[in-house]
């Protein structure tokens, strides 16, 4: 069954919100805080190994029950159901939605009357005995050399989700060198291949239907290079594929043993947990390929049993919807305190706004209302030193997830202390701000710099405070990301599991680049024509 379609602009909560909106809006989370000395004890959860501080927010009490409220009339627990049960929430593709079974501990769940845990479970067990051969030395060359360096070539999902979580886990990994090449830009593959000896080098092309413009014109080039050491019959010693087109697999030379499946109920943007994954089960070893994968099935349980006011994915969500559709805000920010995370944002900003991109609702009708969010960010402290200032004295409001580990993985505890100091003293500056008074007792400077040296304060952040960096951790991270954005496609009435919108540019670029090759051009419009011809000179 489909999602039920409620346009949350026509509930008694919206309505609701509107005239809350209206009351509170003006008022600064510095008053909240100097008249409830429990707040913060109020508005936090605390999960496992993650203690989300919700405190810094525009919001009351009265805010939290009518976005709760709200959920119950677009029927979010309906939804829930349906998301982990196989129905068909994806109706414009006719698909199921069903990333969370690839790391699901449960024994059965069905697609269109098949257990698809017992084919989730048969790839894993060939996941793993590749990884662990590659890894041994088992599996080696065509020259009998052991690989040394993996190249995991694809594009979006394909790319994005692991590459992240490899960065992620640096700490984590053994002696293989992990590469990624994605874009089509010729001096990208040819600068990841210039350190590489193909005697002992391992890709992995990742492509549904291997037919991704990128990912194929990458994967025949890099074929190219290797030919010129290795034969033909080489390659299928040193070529894997994930993929569903093994007509177009084993065409590219690619033997039958080497591909690994995908199925059409996983997105793209969510399927680092199945055999997309396999170049971070090779980074850092199966067993903590099965902790990220543990990780994100526990995020599963809290966020579908879990009552939705202490339910973390189901908060941020609703704090989103609330600065997104009510403060006219839409970015927001992630700023992780940890360099390991400086692909987060990028991982995110194609899982957030492809998915809920979208400008019309589920009965096809335009939509008077924002969806979405322009996801960005960077690593503090680096961060700090780039767009603070806009987030501390601009006119924008931005909301911030900030995101700290009580511990350090090198346990080099100085550095980590003064990560940390900065960690909390941003969102507590952006919280308090500085006003005319402080500025001029600290420095009784010229009182024309004043205004230039005071702070609004008042400025939203979630605070997520995680133990330590772990593969399980991490695998816990992602997916209530996930889940937020599953709840903010529920709330906004939208698909959140098609990606029309990427299409478009594709087929026009297939044409054009027919133009290109031939000579011919045909009709655009002026400016298409007008660039066309200058490169074409």
């Amino acid at each position: 069954m489909a999602l039920e379609n409620v346009n949350p602009t026509k509930t008694l909560s919206w309505t609701q919100l509107q005239k809350h909106f209206s009351e509170i809006k003006d008022v600064c989370m510095q008053e909240l805080f100097a008249s409830d000395a429990q707040r913060a004890e109020r508005f936090h959860i605390q999960w496992n190994d993650f203690l989300l501080d919700y405190s810094k927010n525009r919001i009351d009490a009265t805010t939290l029950q009518l976005l709760l409220q709200l959920t119950k009339e677009v029927q979010l627990g309906d939804a829930i159901q349906k998301y982990f049960s196989g129905d068909i929430i994806n109706v414009t593709e006719n698909r199921a939605v069903l990333h969370t079974a690839l790391r699901s501990s449960t024994t059965s769940v069905l697609n269109d009357g098949t257990n698809v845990i017992t084919e989730i479970k048969a790839v894993q067990a060939k996941m793993e005995t590749f990884a662990k051969d590659v890894i041994s030395g088992i599996r080696k060359g065509y020259t009998e050399k052991p690989f040394t360096d993996i190249v995991n070539i694809g594009i979006g999902g394909s790319d994005l989700g692991p590459d992240m979580a490899v960065e992620a886990l640096q700490f984590y990994k053994n002696h293989l060198n992990i590469h990624f090449v994605s874009n089509v830009d010729g001096d990208h593959v040819n600068e990841v291949l210039k350190p590489l000896n193909p005697e002992t080098t391992l890709f992995i092309i990742v492509s549904k239907t291997f037919t991704t413009q990128e990912t194929i014109s990458n994967a025949t080039t890099i074929k190219d290079w290797f030919l010129q050491s290795g034969q033909k019959g080489d390659v299928a010693k040193h070529f894997v594929a994930v993929s569903t087109n093994i007509e177009k697999v084993t065409e590219f030379g690619i033997s039958d043993q080497n591909i690994f499946p995908m199925w059409d109920w996983v997105g793209g943007r969510f399927s680092l947990w199945s055999a997309v994954g396999l170049s971070i089960a090779l980074s850092i070893g199966y067993d903590n390929f099965k902790e990220l994968l543990k990780g994100a099935s526990e995020m599963d349980e809290h966020f579908k049993t879990t009552s939705f006011e202490n339910n973390i994915p189901v908060v941020l969500a609703l704090l989103s919807v609330w600065y997104n559709n009510f403060f006219d805000s839409r970015t927001e920010a992630v700023i992780p305190y940890s360099q390991y995370l400086k692909k987060l944002a990028p991982y995110l900003q194609q899982a957030v706004m492809e998915s809920n991109g979208k400008h019309v609702d589920r009965d096809g009708n335009p939509m008077g209302y924002q969806t979405g969010n322009i996801i960005w960010g960077e690593p503090g402290t680096n961060a700090q030193h780039a767009f603070f200032q806009l987030l501390h004295q601009g006119t924008k409001i931005i909301p911030c997830d900030f995101i700290g580990f009580k511990e350090s993985l090198y346990q080099n505890k100085k550095h980590h202390d003064k990560l940390m100091a900065n960690f909390f003293a941003q969102t507590e500056a952006l919280l308090l701000g500085k006003d005319k008074s402080k500025v001029m007792a600290e420095s009784g400077e010229n009182p024309f710099l004043t205004p230039f040296k005071t702070f609004e304060g008042n400025k939203p952040t979630n605070t997520l405070l995680i133990r330590k960096l772990t593969p399980k951790t991490l695998g816990s991270l992602i997916a209530m990301y996930e889940h937020k954005i599953f709840v903010q496609g529920v709330i906004w009435n939208i698909f959140s599991y098609d990606q029309f919108g990427v299409e478009y540019g594709k087929q026009l670029a297939t044409t054009i680049l027919e133009e290109i090759n031939s000579g011919r051009m045909q009709k655009h419009d002026s400016s298409t024509s007008f660039l066309l011809q200058a490169y074409l000179k």
